[in-house]
């Protein structure tokens, strides 16, 4: 598309007509945009605010990554395989309900442990893996 028609295509994609000063690229890569958040869905509210505090200079923590409900778990400790049941309510392990996964980690070694990081779920230095 030539400027003239980039600049329609944006008003249209954004329902006001852009400054004059826009470049051509940026028009192109916005319009993409529009497109991805059309087709894909928009970032969420949490990356939005994790983006601008970025862009402000602040540490951004990671957010944990979800784990979904019918996953299973593995651990070998002491000689001895652990597995665990990812439920909406909990974990389920040996047919025990458990609330955390830090409470069955404190269950197989006796120990308090990050259950996240007890079962991989984290690197050492506690960021997401």
């Amino acid at each position: 598309m030539d400027r003239p028609a980039l600049r329609v295509a944006l008003a249209a994609a954004f329902g006001d007509a852009p400054p004059n000063l826009l470049s051509m690229v940026f028009i192109r890569k916005a319009l993409i945009w529009d497109a991805q958040c059309r087709a894909f869905g928009e970032l969420t509210t949490e990356l939005k605010r994790a983006l601008i505090s970025a862009a402000g200079g602040q540490h951004v923590r990671t957010p944990k990554p979800a784990i979904k409900t019918g996953t299973h778990l593995m651990r070998e400790w002491n000689g001895r395989r652990y597995q665990v049941e990812v439920r909406e309510d909990g974990f389920v392990m040996n047919d025990d309900h458990y609330k955390s996964l830090s409470a069955i980690a404190l269950q197989v070694t006796g120990t308090s442990w990050s259950g996240p990081r007890f079962f991989g779920l984290t690197s050492r230095a506690g960021t997401g893996a």
